[in-house]
């Protein structure tokens, strides 16, 4: 079975939302499984370790923006689509924590205490 890229863009597109998945999770359900790829397979492919590959499908890891070069080569897509899944992810899970950042506004003519 073939995976366009129009198909990942109009997916990826529609996963804007609260709460997103983990890119790795977007991974396996639009590229791995549309292509009946092994773990060992795609890491081979990808020329990285199966630990590597299996920690990031599995959350436990993020999409570096090599990884996201490599992904972009692999699926025929921009490494851009693979970081912008991964900033959205890290900034919901960031955004979970917001009020316990002891943060204070800063303003105009006013001193930070």
């Amino acid at each position: 079975m073939s995976i366009t890229k129009t198909t990942i863009k109009k997916k990826l597109k529609s996963m804007r939302m609260h709460n997103p998945p983990h890119p790795g999770e977007v991974l396996r359900k639009l590229c791995f499984e549309p292509l009946g790829l092994s773990v060992t397979k795609a890491a081979k492919a990808l020329g990285v370790s199966r630990n590597t590959l299996s920690s990031l499908l599995n959350g436990q890891t993020g999409i570096t923006p090599e990884m996201a070069l490599r992904l972009s080569i692999a699926f025929d897509t921009t490494p851009e689509s693979w970081m912008n899944q991964q900033v959205q992810y890290d900034l919901w899970q960031a955004k979970q924590h917001r009020d316990e950042l002891q943060v204070t506004r800063l303003t105009a003519g006013e001193e930070a205490a």
